[in-house]
């Protein structure tokens, strides 16, 4: 969260590539692991700022810069062992730019443990090649990284269902897997293969004018797993846990009856997309104060969403109901939860279940900037138009001749302006804003898995405000920012499961219920942040965020069952006032760092969270949830050896104190009067998910041929 925002509103890029899902925005991090481990450089900018991008980026930008051309000869290996049964080994060497012109730079890594949480094994590579080449007025820059990756899942569950029938309570509980056959097994899996490739080209056109391009191409395939079926062949044991050798005796039992459509299996719910796009920058100097830059962002995405039986358990077959597309059929085919296998082995049309449909999205985007800077004074303007474009297929659920939904189109621009004077040797003040309208994500657009247009997803409008303050000495730095965010006629869609209440009081059942919200919001806050090096050897640093996020206006949403039917609308409801949640609007941090001697260090870090809230859409309410503080530390030593080499070890703590908090709460049943039916305040019925308690890690890292 940056501001408030999730990452679905911060733009991320990859050496000018932007990564974020073209469907919703999202950011899945086990796809791009390893990231720490090769990357140049990480630039970090809150806000509004001067990306030369066709993004709305309300919270912030973030582009993570990976170039052999940039890293120094030499290799390294490294082991790092952590709790849980965590073990990761990493292997990399860069050539360093050979005769000035080429560099090459390659890591692998492999890492696997069992996870914080009960049930969560894990186990994942990375693979990064880079190749770069250097020529009299051309820079290129090859890229191809991947993280193939399975994570067994603990989601968000009732705060009762960590205790057990005794009343003792278990942070780590998770009633997402059991044994089959005596051995470990989950019911919940995720696997995903996303390989990238880009290639970066920086041109010198003269002495006063650039262009820089990055092709790129992405390929994801994977998914994740649950169950589907029969719920009547669903078992558990007595502690709550999957009993899957009982549900394996319910399906052969139930086809050895002739039961038709009885069992109850395992699925992957696979989501497949090639993505391809060209972003394109040139710059040129106008005089020796004025800079002028024009660009353009063309993306092309396919995606491809369906089910596949992963596990049978036993059953013979698992039916399928006759659809718009096919019959009624009979599924033996099944198809491991595994990355590997998962970039060219899934379910062929005939054998996919429950659902199959495709979309398209097509994206053009064109801006400018124009850039003012002297000794004492800059400033920017800068401004973006783009169109987006989506057509959805429907697949299993229309005819062949029906599947293309309607092609819905929509606009988008932003203007934004900002400028810094410095107000002495060691000061400056600046101002930036900027007003966005931007496209609703497609998973907005159409609704509930349908070609259904939603009515009430418009263009969203965002206008943006911030100034600061900046001092800086040799030993001092200080920041101070203030900002404020409105976005009008924000859209969003929410998942409620079981035992979830709507707001006119019906508790869903055992089938989701899908709604659709469009609100309001209103952003205020101030962050200040500073460093002190006191001496040579230690050094203090802190920071505090004090935010004000809240809805405005009322509420539009509406809420449709598994059939696409309208159960409730919800129109004219007020929620002035009606806090944000997913992030903690108050959070204050104090470190400091210590050499003991040249070649031995230690940190000590405390973070404190406060005034965080249930993450709902506006019209479920509101649930404050506890304040908490966490402290981590870590201490590391360098040998340094004959040849330049070194080794390095260190060791972090991380939750030193093993403070037990909620980090997230997805629903907002209010405290019961019975103290005894809450936890730390909250009602034990609210569905939530706890941070992790005291975790640690040690690492050996020997760097060589530098």
């Amino acid at each position: 969260f940056t501001r408030g925002f999730d990452q679905t509103n911060t733009a991320f890029l990859l050496n000018g590539q932007p990564i974020n899902g073209m469907e919703d925005g999202k950011m899945y991090w086990s796809n791009w692991s390893g990231m720490s481990d090769v990357a140049s450089a990480v630039q970090v900018q809150r806000g509004l700022g001067s990306s030369k991008l066709a993004i709305s980026s309300v919270g912030g930008t973030t582009n993570i810069i990976m170039k052999s051309t940039e890293q120094q000869r030499g290799g390294s290996l490294s082991y790092l062992l952590g709790n849980d049964g965590y073990n990761k080994v990493t292997a990399s060497y860069n050539t360093g730019m050979v005769d000035g012109k080429f560099g090459l730079t390659v890591l692998l890594t492999h890492w696997q443990g069992n996870g914080w949480a009960e049930g969560t094994k894990g186990q994942g590579q990375n693979y990064f090649i880079s190749a770069g080449w250097k020529t009299g007025k051309s820079d290129f820059n090859f890229l191809l990284t991947g993280a193939p990756q399975w994570h067994d899942q603990n989601f968000n569950s009732r705060i009762s269902d960590h205790y057990d029938e005794q009343g003792n309570f278990n942070i780590k509980h998770n009633g997402n897997w059991g044994l089959l056959n005596g051995e470990h097994f989950t019911s919940r899996r995720n696997y995903y293969h996303k390989p990238v490739a880009n290639l970066n080209w920086e041109l010198t056109l003269n002495d006063k004018s650039s262009l820089s391009t990055v092709l790129y191409g992405s390929w994801g395939r994977g998914g994740g797993s649950g169950g589907i079926g029969d719920r009547g062949n669903r078992k558990f044991t007595a502690d709550g846990q999957w009993d899957f050798d009982a549900i394996v005796a319910a399906n052969r039992a139930s086809h050895a009856s002739g039961g038709d459509g009885d069992e109850y299996v395992l699925r992957n719910s696979v989501n497949n997309h090639s993505w391809y796009g060209v972003v394109a920058n040139y710059e040129t100097i106008l005089s020796d104060q004025l800079t002028w830059s024009i660009g353009t962002d063309l993306r092309s995405y396919r995606g491809s969403h369906f089910r596949e039986v992963r596990d049978l358990l036993g059953a013979s077959a698992y039916s399928q109901r006759a659809n718009a597309r096919f019959g009624a059929r009979e599924i033996t085919a099944e198809f491991p939860a595994n990355p590997w296998s998962g970039i060219s082995n899934f379910a062929d049309k005939e054998d996919r279940i429950a659902y199959n449909n495709d979309e398209t999205i097509r994206y053009a985007g064109l801006f400018s900037q124009l850039e003012f800077s002297n000794e004492n004074f800059s400033g920017y303007v800068q401004g973006a138009v783009s169109n987006q474009n989506h057509v959805r297929f429907e697949l299993f659920n229309e005819t062949e001749q029906n599947e293309d939904s309607e092609k819905v189109s929509n606009a988008g621009y932003n203007l934004k302006g900002g400028f810094s004077i410095n107000t002495g040797s060691n000061s400056n003040v600046f101002i930036n804003t900027g007003y966005y309208q931007r496209q609703p994500f497609h998973d907005n657009i159409y609704l509930n898995f349908s070609n259904f247009v939603n009515p009430v997803t418009v263009p969203e409008k965002i206008f943006g405000l911030e100034a600061g303050y900046k001092y800086a000495t040799r030993d001092f730095a200080l920041n101070i920012n203030a900002y404020r965010t409105s976005w009008k006629d924000r859209a969003s869609t929410d998942v409620l499961r079981e035992g979830d209440m709507l707001p006119n009081g019906i508790v869903v059942g055992a089938e989701d219920v899908f709604q659709n919200a469009v609100q309001d919001q209103l952003h205020t806050g101030i962050e200040i942040d500073f460093s002190y090096d006191l001496n040579q050897s230690f050094k203090l640093k802190g920071f505090t965020s004090i935010g004000n996020w809240e809805y405005n206006g009322d509420v539009r949403s509406q809420y449709y069952d598994d059939n696409r039917d309208l159960i409730y609308e919800n129109t004219g409801e007020t929620i002035n006032g009606r806090k944000v949640g997913g992030a903690a609007q108050t959070t204050f941090g104090l470190g400091a760092d210590y050499k003991i001697s040249k070649n031995f260090k230690i940190y000590l870090d405390y973070l404190q969270f406060s005034n965080l809230y249930a993450r709902v859409n506006a019209d479920r309410g509101e649930l404050k949830l506890p304040s908490y503080g966490v402290m981590d530390l870590g201490i590391s030593y360098r040998i340094d050896m004959d040849g330049g080499n070194l080794l390095s070890l260190r060791a972090n703590v991380f939750n030193l104190l093993g403070k037990e908090y909620i980090s997230r709460a997805t629903s907002t049943t209010a405290a019961s009067n019975v103290e005894s039916e809450n936890w730390n305040g909250v009602n034990r019925s609210n569905f939530v998910i706890f941070g992790r308690t005291r975790t640690w890690n040690m690492s050996a890292r020997y760097s060589f041929g530098r």
